[in-house]
């Protein structure tokens, strides 16, 4: 009689594994391919530390004419491989360092959507996994320089891309950041 009590628990209980363990998979698998996506065609891609190769291959691809490196870790062979690729496919490179474990504060979002509304396209935003101050990026892109949707801004901070935005354990500076910064455009 006991286990008739809580039979009715089952199916939900596994659903909602089942919805986590693919949530999961789902954003290690971007993460293991470079977490590369088209947000808008043809002006804005979005994506994880690309090698030399992503590149050029972005560039043939896409028509890559700006890249965006939200990284602020000390720069080493990572970076003077994208520099080269970047100067090879004649694609300017553009430094905005942001600290995936601080809020960006809002003067700072502000002067980024700048950047970015006057920044050569197609535009490629890249952090060092694609997910956090990538979102960030992209949904200030979204919201303050393309004026689309919030819904669809805040779909660029989602585990669809491998951001989680819970406080103490994922990257939740990166939503409050977006969070303070969507009241300047309206949302």
């Amino acid at each position: 009689m006991k286990l008739r009590v809580f039979a009715f628990l089952k199916w939900p209980v596994w659903l909602v594994c089942a919805a986590v363990v693919l949530t999961l998979a789902h954003a290690g698998i971007a993460q293991l391919s470079g977490n590369f996506h088209e947000v808008i065609p043809g002006e804005l891609y979005r994506s994880a530390q690309p090698t030399g190769a992503d590149i050029n291959a972005y560039s043939k691809t896409y028509g890559i004419k700006t890249i965006l490196n939200l990284r602020d870790e000390k720069r080493t062979g990572w970076y003077r491989e994208e520099a080269q690729a970047a100067a090879r496919n004649g694609i300017t490179l553009i430094d905005f360092p942001i600290s995936s474990s601080k809020e960006l504060p809002r003067d700072e979002a502000k002067r980024l959507a700048k950047l970015m509304a006057d920044a050569p396209k197609p535009l490629l935003i890249h952090c060092e996994h694609g997910a956090n101050r990538t979102g960030l990026a992209s949904a200030i892109y979204v919201g303050a320089v393309n004026k689309g949707s919030e819904a669809f801004a805040e779909f660029q901070l989602s585990p669809y891309f491998g951001h989680f935005a819970i406080p103490g354990v994922g990257r939740y500076e990166m939503y409050r950041s977006w969070d303070d910064y969507e009241e300047t455009i309206g949302f």
